[in-house]
């Protein structure tokens, strides 16, 4: 994963993204600000593929955060949702889409989901009978 948002956005896999929902359609700007400017990225998403361009176009959502923030969440150290929460982002438009974002912005390097290290928990653990069982 890159370092900076920017570099995350610029090597980002156009590819069909299986994680994202099928019926999930939208556009998605985001306004990086740093040093009194701001860089736009502007991000189609619809038939679980992402497009990604340099664009201030309007857009079904607009996300604004300092550049650090989104630098965060291309490391996989925020969640959008949690950086809502504290303030360190806004948003204005189809709230819908945000939850989405955090699939694109993945994880850390090496990060399971819960699901995935709880079916591994129970691979590993032997058969117990029940109660009604062990009579």
């Amino acid at each position: 994963m890159g370092a900076t948002v920017d570099q995350y956005l610029q090597q980002l896999d156009a590819g069909r993204r299986p994680e994202l929902p099928e019926t999930t359609t939208g556009t998605v700007r985001l306004d990086v600000r740093s040093g009194g400017c701001t860089d736009h990225w502007y991000l189609t998403i619809a038939d679980q593929h992402v497009g990604v361009s340099r664009s201030a176009d309007d857009a079904d959502l607009v996300i604004r955060a300092d550049r650090a923030i989104f630098d965060r969440m291309a490391r996989g150290e925020l969640h959008p949702g949690g950086s809502l929460l504290r303030n360190e982002l806004t948003v204005q438009g189809d709230m819908r889409l945000l939850m989405p974002l955090r699939r694109i912005f993945s994880g850390p390097t090496g990060a399971r989901h819960p699901r995935e290290l709880g079916r591994a928990a129970l691979v590993g653990r032997t058969h117990t009978p029940a109660r009604d069982e062990r009579s």
